[in-house]
């Protein structure tokens, strides 16, 4: 029987996670991911009993379980968020680079998530921090975040940073404000020749150090030699960096991220249809040359669980990191400068109104409440459901 998209990704895990777990000797963090995933919003995490204020209608509502991998658990967390982003926005053109590393540096992350990932990080904030502070680029610093995403639109393992960076920046005596041309940051190749250089540099010396697991087939790098044959195609070729058009104004960047923020793998919309045998979502294919780009892609129930897996993040892991004028300990006194430099202070009209994203927060949670009977009640919650307990099941003996 085929399943419609309305039916979540929790339901799915909870249909064919237990045959995967059987036949799979899963880390622990992946049958964490997997159980929140399936109990969230179920009675295993309890929840309470509300009643309707004005027909009495009841219902139980059952508790959320709050893990950043879970599509369900996102909305309040992304709104949180973009409250605080919204009031550093500034009256500006924002631009949006992309880093990306090659095939084989994403073999490397996959067994060494957490410091591939933390190269990622500090090398393509550190080449775009360089080349914009050159004075034969922008000769400013820039504000910037960036965001890891490590999937590709068919849920393969690729992992890259999305960087969202103010169009100009802070001059080296912080006594102006230069803007960078209209429809141009930076060199995307200076930065993709940089962006590899210190990369690489890095990726050596966690080698030489020590600190890179090499199972499996990434063994034989284990022999010095070997791992210089491996890196050889690596150092010579072009490393992807691109820029997207830049934003309109600060209202696009608030819109670019309620798309990209708080997003583990793929949407749930995305999900078409799925049986007990199969899972057929929809995805985009970037190397066709036709207008249409929408795909469905049909995989075995497995396989899809395996590719979701593949990006459970390493457990307190930042996803989201601050760079220059946005570091966190000078972010304020940054900000108050930018703003004085370009506005007089004033804050610029184009930016919503400092209510209007707590506004669509109570509006969410007003929505919640109301009665799905009558529609015109409060559901009031007038008891408690203790949550059932478990316990993460032990990986199977492979011996």
């Amino acid at each position: 029987m085929t399943t419609p998209a309305r039916q979540n990704l929790a339901e799915l895990f909870r249909q064919q996670g237990p045959q995967y777990r059987r036949q799979h000797a899963l880390p622990i963090a992946h049958l964490r991911v997997m159980r929140a995933i399936e109990s969230c919003r179920t009675a295993i995490l309890g929840g309470h009993l509300e009643q309707c204020s004005t027909c009495a209608h009841q219902r139980i509502a059952y508790n959320s379980c709050r893990n950043r991998h879970c599509p369900q658990c996102q909305t309040m967390d992304q709104l949180e968020w973009l409250q605080a982003r919204q009031q550093e926005l500034l009256p500006i053109p924002y631009f949006h680079l992309v880093f990306t590393v090659p095939a084989p540096i994403a073999a490397l992350a996959l067994a060494n998530p957490r410091p591939l990932f933390a190269i990622l990080f500090r090398t393509s904030a550190a080449a775009l921090l360089t080349i914009a502070q050159d004075p034969k680029h922008l000769g400013a610093t820039p504000g910037f975040f960036s965001i890891l995403h490590t999937w590709g639109q068919n849920l393969l393992f690729h992992p890259h940073v999305h960087c969202v960076v103010t169009g100009g920046g802070l001059s080296p005596d912080q006594q102006r404000w230069i803007a960078s041309p209209p429809h141009f940051f930076l060199s995307v190749r200076v930065l993709s020749r940089l962006f590899r250089r210190l990369f690489v540099e890095a990726l050596q010396a966690a080698y030489d150090g020590g600190e890179l697991a090499l199972p499996g087939a990434l063994a034989p790098l284990q022999d010095p030699s070997d791992w210089e044959a491996y890196l050889e195609p690596v150092r010579r070729q072009d490393w992807v960096v691109y820029a997207q058009p830049p934003f309109g104004g600060p209202e696009q960047v608030l819109a670019y991220l309620g798309r990209y923020t708080h997003r583990v793998a793929l949407a749930p919309q995305r999900i078409l249809a799925w049986n007990e045998h199969s899972v057929t979502f929809r995805y985009k294919d970037y190397r066709s040359s036709q207008p249409q780009r929408q795909r469905a892609m049909t995989v075995s129930g497995n396989e899809f669980i395996r590719r979701f897996l593949l990006h459970v993040l390493p457990g307190g892991f930042q996803r989201i990191r601050y760079y220059g004028l946005w570091t966190n300990r000078y972010r304020a006194a940054h900000l108050q400068r930018c703003r004085a430099l370009l506005a007089g202070g004033e804050r610029s009209q184009l930016l919503p109104s400092p209510d209007q994203l707590q506004t669509l927060a109570q509006t969410i949670v007003q929505t919640a409440a109301r009665c799905p009977c009558c529609q015109h009640g409060v559901m009031v919650r007038i008891g408690f459901i203790a949550a059932a307990l478990w316990a993460v099941p032990a990986p199977l003996d492979t011996s």
